[in-house]
This record gives C-alpha cells, sequence and structure tokens, in this order.
C-alpha cells in the first residue's frame, strides 16, 4: 500500500526524533521511575556486602519535607518567583540582541562569540577555576573601601529610582526595572544559547516579506510586530521552555535536594544511613513543580504561536 504525502512526512519526522525519544526512555524516564521509588522508601546501604535495601516508609518522607523541613518549601517558592522574574527578562534580551547581531556590521562574528562565551564559561572545570581564583583575590578586595567599590561598581539603584518616578511611572515597574538592571550579569550569562535559536530564526525568515511590508508603506515598527514577532514566535515558545528548565536547574531548590540525598541521618536501633528518600522526595516535587510551570506556560503563549508553512 502507498503511503500518503503527509503520512511519509510523519514517519519521516518520528525517525528524526526516534534517537531523543530512546535517550528520554532510557536515561529521564527510567531515573524518574527509580527516583520515585526511592521517595517511598528509606535506603539502606550494605557496608560489609555492597548493595543496598529499601524499606517501605510510604508518605513520611513527603510530610516530612512539606510539614518538617526547615527551607524546603520557601525555597521552592522563592526559585518558582525567581523563575518567573528571570525567564522574561531573559527572552526579552535574547530577542533584542539576536535583531542587533543579525544586522551586517564589522566583526558581527567577534561579537557573536562574545555573547556565546558564557555558555562556554559556564562549564564545571572553568567554572570552579573562575571560583578558586575569586576566592585568592577576595583578601585584597576586602581591603578595599565600601565607598570605593560602590563607585567602581557604577550603580546607583536611588538615583535610577528617584529619576524614573519624576517621569511619573509606577513603582512596581520601577522596582522590576532596578531588579532587571540587578541581574543585568545573570542575564546575559543565562542568554548564549536563547541568542543563537533567535539568530537562526531571524535568518529564515524571507526578506521578500519585508520588501512587500516596505511597500506596501509599513514602517519599522509594524514590519516587527507583524512579520518579525509572529515568524520567530514558535522559537519563542521553544526559548520559553528551554530558559524555565535551564532557571529551574540551578536554583537553589535543586541543590538542597542533591545535599539532602547524600546526608547523614540516624534511623532507629543504632542504624545510621543517608536520607536518600528524602532527597529523591524533594528532587519528585521540584521537578512536579517544574512541569506544572512549564505546563500552563506552554499553553498560555501556545495560543499565540503562528506556524509559517
Amino acid at each position: 500500500m502507498k503511503m500518503t504525502l503527509r503520512r511519509r512526512e510523519m514517519v519521516l519526522g518520528i525517525l528524526f526524533i526516534s534517537p531523543w525519544i530512546i535517550g528520554v526512555l532510557i536515561f529521564f524516564f527510567l531515573n524518574l521511575f527509580q527516583s520515585a521509588i526511592f521517595s517511598f522508601n528509606n535506603l539502606h546501604i550494605d557496608q560489609t556486602y555492597g548493595g543496598y535495601s529499601l524499606e517501605w516508609v510510604g508518605l513520611s518522607h513527603f510530610n516530612f519535607i512539606l510539614f518538617e523541613h526547615g527551607t524546603y518549601i520557601r525555597q521552592l517558592a522563592e526559585s518558582v518567583f525567581q523563575m518567573l522574574i528571570n525567564v522574561p527578562l531573559i527572552i526579552f534580551f535574547s530577542l533584542f540582541m539576536a535583531i542587533l547581531l543579525n544586522r551586517a556590521f564589522l566583526g558581527r562574528g567577534l561579537v557573536r562569540a562574545i555573547f556565546f562565551l558564557p555558555v562556554v564559561m559556564a562549564t564545571s572545570a572553568i567554572e570552579g577555576s573562575l571560583q578558586l581564583i575569586m576566592g585568592m583575590m577576595m583578601g585584597g578586595v576586602s581591603s578595599v573601601p565600601d565607598e570605593v567599590m560602590r563607585a567602581q561598581q557604577g550603580f546607583d539603584a536611588q538615583s535610577i529610582a528617584m529619576m524614573l518616578s519624576q517621569f511619573g511611572m509606577p513603582m512596581l515597574i520601577i522596582e522590576y526595572i532596578i531588579e532587571m538592571i540587578a541581574r543585568l550579569h545573570d542575564v546575559i550569562r543565562a542568554s548564549g544559547v536563547q541568542i543563537l535559536i533567535f539568530l537562526a530564526a531571524l535568518q529564515a525568515i524571507p526578506p521578500s516579506m519585508y520588501e512587500v511590508a516596505q511597500i506596501e508603506g509599513a514602517t519599522g515598527y509594524e514590519g516587527f510586530w507583524k512579520i518579525t514577532i509572529p515568524m520567530v514566535s514558535p522559537l519563542i515558545l521553544t526559548n520559553v521552555v528551554y530558559t524555565i528548565v535551564d532557571t529551574f536547574a540551578q536554583s537553589e531548590v535543586v541543590a538542597t535536594s542533591r545535599d539532602m540525598a547524600f546526608t547523614t541521618v540516624y534511623m532507629g536501633d543504632g542504624v545510621h544511613g543517608i536520607a536518600f528518600g528524602q532527597g529523591s522526595a524533594m528532587a519528585l516535587l521540584s521537578s512536579l513543580a517544574a512541569c506544572v510551570v512549564l505546563l500552563v506556560v506552554g499553553w498560555v503563549i501556545s495560543k499565540y504561536v503562528f506556524y509559517y508553512n
């Protein structure tokens, strides 16, 4: 039986994403299922013969981290809140820089490489070296007076807030702008991959669309909202999903889950073990919170995505 064109395209698409599907099933869902099992059990390590055994405890680990742990709920709420603040900043900055870097100017390749450097610098080896250097420099920096340090930083939030308030800007927007300026270093550091994705999307837009719009008398502002934004909207959704996952993966709540998993605890009858079950329960709840945010944000943004065919 001959396949239709649509069915052949579907089969070809499945073949292209099959390595990703296999990787997710083996390396993600399998580990997620194992983590879910650990979250309902105490893990006992056999110091003599090696290996481990599980002791069923039901929902006690979830009860502990939700109602007894002193900081987990606060860290989870702060992580979600910080994510909701950082994602719009990163997406806006990435799209803005991609539009600038898409223009022709001298040294464009070098500037693109500079904006991608934070992605390379974020690797564990380089980041560890930089932290070691910063630690060695702290002795010299600590001897500098605070007034000199503030003068060298060149950022006076109070002056900027007063200037914006004189223009009649609401205080809520002023606080958001000040927060955005204070986070500029983190925003630039987290925008390398998103800028590349937006660059690819911008370069895929047919130039004839802008030419026709200019012939019809459209301004650059109208071309941006009527052509650029709709054409890159599928990649906006992609970047939002990537940024949410990346921001949440580097949050404090993930570090707390990892530290808890290898904390030594007393399990009664003179037996000590590691709180791997409690750490797994924390990781499971964190993943669930991230998935809920992804579903809600993805559902909202997908309503405004334009697919050019």
